[in-house]
């Protein structure tokens, strides 16, 4: 019997709306449902007092795939954004990410040779390989940044002490011997003008979109309605966590409107010490530079993650959760109709840019011959 779609696409976030728009391009029919009453995932933007409004926490556009570059630029201009962090401790204000100004402020040094030997000295009782995200931290900055601007602020921010993390979320940090303060080493960078919905309104255009619908919830109907469904939930969530849960770190925003027009004079400011009990303050208008005589910032708060309560925003990739992932993967790879993707899907760290390569790599996998090959399935 013919169905109505050859795709249904779960989820209008990056991955779902690059799957939906390259996907109708090749002349495929799509619906796409989404759990939310709006369309763009975690990346949504709301205009508010001519500030766009990061509903979800800060999203800085940045790659060094000019693939990547050159799709998503036929949906925005990027402007000049460059992101600068700070820390603050107890008051004390440093450079984010760790490089020579930070090292300067803490310790007086004004050469790579004098911060790489008090980083070597206050490392020297991690024998071998680190363990964990503290030896990792200590091992390659050092006792007093990790104490100041590490601890406190990663165990708010993952509710685990450092100890019980993995080493590997503390080596997406950069630190530099030499006083560049832009946080990433990527080629682009920037925000889009105009806010990220913008892009997810262009992408989705022509294409039907069904919001406020919970697909878990008539799986077995919507299932029926497609070939194919390209699912970028929680992967867990969809096998009704027949082998357990797995853990997300989640937050809570809270958007407050001030009525004078700058807060704290950047739109990233980390608050490391842990009785403070917000990771970092957002102030929205330095994302795009705007002169407005109002400002809106954002507190963010970690919560603890409750499956289908919360919403799940990282994987925590420990062993545990891993070693539970693979369990799920092999469930995910024995699926001949559905498809997963995205952070959720597949449960691993991605940023922006490279969600949109693992969509248009997914999409390429998607011929006329593969949409009756039940071969390719699963995870990709």
């Amino acid at each position: 019997m013919q169905k109505p779609y050859d795709f249904l696409i779960v989820g209008a976030g990056f991955f779902g709306s690059i799957c939906a728009r390259e996907l109708t391009n090749q002349g495929y029919s799509c619906l796409v449902v989404e759990k939310r009453d709006h369309i763009g995932g975690n990346c949504y933007t709301e205009k508010r007092d001519d500030i766009h409004l990061h509903v979800y926490g800060a999203h800085i556009f940045h790659t060094s795939n000019e693939k990547v570059w050159t799709w998503i630029n036929q949906y925005a201009k990027f402007n000049h954004y460059t992101n600068r962090p700070i820390a603050n401790y107890k008051g004390e204000l440093f450079a984010l990410p760790f490089n020579m100004w930070t090292f300067n402020q803490l310790w007086n040094v004004n050469t790579p040779a004098e911060a790489q030997q008090i980083i070597a000295e206050q490392g020297k009782d991690i024998q071998g390989e680190p363990q964990n995200l503290e030896e990792q931290a200590i091992k390659l900055v050092g006792k007093d940044i990790y104490e100041k601007l590490i601890k406190g602020y990663t165990a708010k921010q993952w509710m685990k002490d450092p100890k019980e993390l993995p080493k590997e979320i503390i080596k997406r940090l950069p630190v530099r011997f030499t006083f560049d303060t832009n946080y990433f080493n990527d080629r682009y960078q920037g925000i889009p003008e105009g806010g990220y919905t913008q892009i997810f309104e262009k992408l989705l255009e022509g294409i039907e979109v069904r919001l406020g619908v919970d697909y878990l919830a008539d799986k077995s109907t919507f299932n029926a309605m497609a070939n194919k469904v390209i699912y970028t939930g929680p992967i867990d969530s969809y096998f009704n966590y027949q082998h357990g849960e797995l853990e997300y770190k989640t937050t809570r925003f809270d958007h407050v409107k001030h009525d004078y027009p700058n807060h704290q004079g950047v739109a990233v400011m980390n608050y490391t010490e842990e009785e403070i009990p917000y990771t970092r303050i957002i102030e929205h208008k330095h994302f795009e530079f705007n002169e407005t005589p109002s400002t809106w910032i954002s507190y963010e708060y970690p919560e603890p993650y409750k499956a289908d309560v919360t919403e799940p925003y990282y994987p925590v990739n420990d062993q545990v959760n891993n070693d539970l992932f693979q369990k799920y993967r092999s469930l995910a790879n024995q699926e001949e109709q559905v498809f997963f993707g995205g952070r959720l899907g597949e449960y691993k760290y991605y940023d922006m840019h490279q969600i949109i390569d693992r969509a248009l790599t997914m999409v390429n996998t998607f011929t006329k011959k593969s949409m009756n090959d039940s071969t390719t399935t699963g995870i990709q």
